[in-house]
């Protein structure tokens, strides 16, 4: 190939804020493209589309990323602009750029099929610093000053935080002399997120927003992104409700029409994770949906997954993996995850071999340790909370005291 997919990585992102800093990690990350001193907005964008390079950021609660693609004759000269963004941004059009990011929360709210998911995250987390929304609130946005903006930005992009990402066509050793040329950040500041115990019991969260549908989601507690059960969790979560064959999807899509979106996903953090469903459907289904949610949950929990199922779930897992192993994008985000959190960088071979492995007897432990419905949280995006409350009896006797 000609391409080269470069990512510059920090290890920072909203579970790193304080409440009034909520948002902050993901305002600088469009600050980043307002200017330097050498370059104005205009001129960067100018600059990437002068070198044909796909260029974006992205936030997470745990990173901040810049990521481009582009013909590897440009390799230079993207590291080179990027470094510059990251680590010398100047804030030049900062009042403008408060009133896009304003918007973007705004068309996110008006979103519920997005927005339930932070909802959820909330009811799952609570206060812990995994329960707040990587977009933040308006009013910190539209209010916080420079000068703090810069503090954290000082602060958590440190040398201990960054990490080089790229794939493609490329020379190792030439990537490692343009890192030393061009990304020198300062070497104090930083440092992991400590550990946060969650203390509070599973809960019900409630949004009310007048929508055709009520959009749901259940979930819990998942597991931290060391832990080597995750490959066991891809496979039970294909089986659950995460591909297009999946328990959920027959039963609530394709048998009985009662939904467009559903299914099932799980995300790994530091020292935490969520597992979770999700659907959305009209008032007059809730209750029918509900009861078969709860249905299929108590049967992951009680039932060996057939053979069948387990040996579909497992070439779907590895399908994904080996599909995004041939793009650029994907590897370099997987080996960039994989240092900035100290995971080691698992050639394709060993990861499938550890799909493989995954056997029935661990598929029914995880699904009864972590789909426990003691053990799990609802939100909710819809019109009538009673309406909702009412359904939730199949799920969990405990949610509906809540």
């Amino acid at each position: 190939m000609r391409s080269v997919a470069l990512g510059l990585w920090v290890r920072t992102g909203s579970r790193n804020e304080t409440p009034a800093q909520a948002g902050v990690s993901h305002f600088l990350e469009h600050l980043l493209f307002k200017g330097t001193k050498r370059y104005s907005a205009i001129e960067i964008s100018e600059l990437f589309d002068g070198l044909g390079a796909s260029v974006n950021a992205a936030t997470g609660k745990e990173t901040t990323h810049l990521h481009a693609r582009f013909l590897d004759e440009h390799t230079e000269e993207v590291f080179d602009l990027f470094s510059e963004m990251l680590l010398a941004p100047t804030y030049p059009e900062v009042d403008s750029e408060r009133q896009v990011v304003i918007e973007e929360i705004a068309m996110y709210d008006d979103e519920p099929q997005d927005r339930v998911h932070d909802v959820l995250a909330d009811a799952v987390f609570g206060s812990h610093p995994l329960g707040r929304r990587v977009l933040g609130e308006a009013e910190v946005i539209a209010n916080i000053p420079i000068p703090d903006i810069e503090a954290y930005r000082g602060n958590r992009y440190a040398a201990s935080e960054i990490v080089v990402g790229a794939a493609g066509h490329l020379d190792h050793e030439s990537i490692v002399a343009l890192a030393e040329k061009f990304v020198n950040p300062p070497t104090d500041g930083g440092g992991v997120a400590a550990p946060v115990e969650l203390t509070e019991p599973p809960r019900l969260c409630f949004l009310s927003k007048d929508t055709e549908q009520y959009h749901i989601c259940f979930g819990a507690p998942g597991i931290d992104r060391h832990d080597e059960r995750r490959f066991g969790l891809a496979v039970l979560d294909s089986i659950f409700g995460g591909s297009s064959s999946s328990r959920l999807f027959r039963e609530v899509r394709e048998k009985r029409g009662l939904a467009y979106s559903v299914g099932s996903y799980n995300e790994q953090f530091t020292d935490q994770g969520l597992v979770a469903t999700y659907v959305g459907t009209r008032e007059d289904n809730v209750e029918e949906a509900c009861a078969i949610i709860g249905t299929e949950l108590a049967r992951l929990r009680s039932e060996p997954v057939s053979a069948a199922e387990l040996r579909r779930a497992k070439e779907s897992v590895k399908g994904r993996l080996v599909l995004s192993s041939e793009s650029t994008a994907a590897r370099m985000t997987r080996i960039s995850r994989a240092t900035l959190f100290g995971l080691p960088i698992e050639e394709l071979d060993e990861m499938l071999a550890k799909v493989d492995a995954v056997e029935v007897d661990q598929l029914t432990e995880l699904a009864a340790e972590l789909y426990a419905a003691d053990r799990l949280s609802a939100a909710c995006v819809g019109a009538d909370e009673d309406r909702f409350r009412a359904a939730l009896a199949p799920v969990s006797e405990a949610l509906v005291a809540a």
